[in-house]
């Protein structure tokens, strides 16, 4: 080998050490962390808390800002249900349950057409106009947030509101999932006065002779699959006390999920494939709440078995025998 030739290749070689160095000096969890952006990552299947870190305590609360356009407040029907959305939302109150959602959904269209931001200050009602702006504030420790109405649900549990991952990690429910909270609606132009702002100007407009409120018709929405519902993370639970279960008997034990919308949705699916009573019943683990999708009291081993080829075969997960607590 001549020297020239010895030459070029330590000098490739070198250049690609150098490539490499610099592009290991910066990890895209880390590059996320600083801007709040999601790294790139394919979707995830199941919803859940984001794999990067944000400070959320540094999030501002979401500006309440005049809206002089027209609002989203059709009437709709989601899974046989209709909904009529309010046209003013300022005077709302209400007390209830708040749940959260995040990855699955992050940069998804938003009810409003917005793009959802698992880190912004956002929220989803189901019949406050979209858009509006609320005050949360938990009941338990009276941590409270000012949030953008940008979306529609919760649609599959008696929960009142659905946060953003970001709103309910600063409300201090996003490990346990839900928490009972007041929701108050917020005037933009008294809050800003409050805050000694002064408004922006309302956009001129001609006005229309004798204009008149035309009936709205009923919209068919379709959430995302499993919006609002898909587990936080499934888990293996060990039986513990269990809330109001039935009588003693045999029980099938067909998942535990962090997140109670999904311990409810399959709870709704086991319902439509077998008679046997299907329940859902809490157990607290290392200070998490777990919700034990379970069927039963079942008569016999023979029943049980049968029921389990039944779970199995709609591909609703797979049930273990499990005793009664």
């Amino acid at each position: 080998m001549t020297s020239r030739a010895a030459l070029s290749i330590r000098l490739l070689l070198l250049g690609g050490l150098a490539l490499l160095v610099s592009c290991s000096s910066t990890s895209p969890e880390r590059g996320a962390a600083s801007s709040g952006a999601k790294p790139s990552q394919p979707r995830p299947l199941k919803d859940g808390a984001p794999w990067w870190d944000v400070d959320v305590s540094k999030i501002p609360d979401a500006v309440p800002t005049p809206h002089y356009g027209p609002v989203k407040a059709n009437p709709y029907t989601v899974l046989g249900k209709s909904y009529y959305p309010m046209n003013d939302g300022r005077r709302y109150k209400a007390t209830g349950t708040a749940s959260w959602y995040g990855t699955k959904f992050h940069g998804q269209a938003t009810a409003n057409g917005e793009l959802y931001d698992l880190y912004g200050m956002s929220a989803a009602h189901k019949t406050l106009p979209l858009p509006s702006y609320v005050r949360v504030t938990n009941l338990d420790n009276q941590k409270s947030v000012i949030l953008r109405v940008n979306d529609r649900g919760p649609f599959y549990s008696e929960r009142i509101i659905d946060l953003s991952f970001a709103a309910a990690k600063k409300l201090g429910y996003a490990e346990t999932g839900t928490a009972r909270v007041s929701v108050e609606g917020i005037d933009p132009e008294e809050w800003l006065a409050q805050q000694g702002r002064k408004p922006p100007l309302a956009p001129t407009r001609p006005p229309l002779a004798e204009a008149r409120p035309a009936a709205q018709p009923i919209e068919e929405y379709s959430p995302p699959p499993a919006q609002h519902a898909a587990p936080v993370l499934p888990v293996a639970v060990a039986a513990g006390p269990a809330v109001a279960a039935p009588d003693a008997g045999l029980y099938l034990q067909v998942g535990a999920f962090a997140n109670p919308d999904a311990a409810e949705l399959l709870k709704d699916k086991l319902s439509r494939i077998s008679s046997t009573p299907v329940f859902v019943s809490p157990v607290v683990r290392d200070r998490q709440t777990f919700h034990r999708v379970r069927l039963g009291p079942i008569g016999s081993q023979d029943e049980a078995r049968r029921l389990q080829d039944s779970v199995r075969l709609a591909r609703l997960g797979q049930p273990t025998l499990v005793r009664p607590d």
